[in-house]
């Protein structure tokens, strides 16, 4: 029985869907840095999804010069997938950190959302949204280059 259990698990990563252009993302709703609740919705048109600290940073440094309401106006949401990070150091540290950041954050806390969007981790992951469906996906290594994809937006 265990040796099933164990090619089960082995198998499991193969088993996720990519999600493919003109499907519909299901809903799902997280709380942000200050323990605000947002949802995905039908009005977003970019979800941004960092999967790792180097994610999360590359976001950081595309955004620490933009105004506040900066991705709000594009309609872009950002989720941070803090799974990995220990809870200790997440309440008592990176947290706190956040609420100091110009844009919102959506905190992912069991991997539950960034999990339905398979990626390389080291990078964030650009997802264009047409009412709730994926229109492209992109992915970005590098600050400068999500910084001026952002700017081409039009608010």
């Amino acid at each position: 029985m265990r040796f099933f259990a164990g090619i089960a698990l082995a198998l499991a990563p193969f088993w996720v869907q990519a999600l493919e252009v003109g499907e519909r993302l299901a809903p799902w709703t997280l709380l942000d840095q200050h323990d605000q609740a947002c949802s995905l919705s039908e009005e977003t048109r970019i979800l941004l999804v960092a999967r790792s600290m180097d994610g999360a940073r590359l976001v950081e440094s595309a955004l620490k010069t933009r105004p506040q309401g900066y991705l709000e106006a594009r309609r872009a949401v950002f989720v941070a997938d803090i799974s990995r990070m220990p809870s200790l150091i997440a309440r008592l540290f990176a947290v706190p950190a956040m609420r100091d950041y110009p844009y919102r954050v959506l905190l992912d806390r069991d991997a539950r959302v960034a999990s339905r969007y398979p990626g390389d981790p080291a990078k964030v992951l650009w997802l264009d949204l047409e009412q709730g469906q994926l229109r492209a996906r992109r992915e970005f290594g590098d600050a400068g280059a999500l910084a001026a994809a952002l700017e081409q937006v039009t608010p």
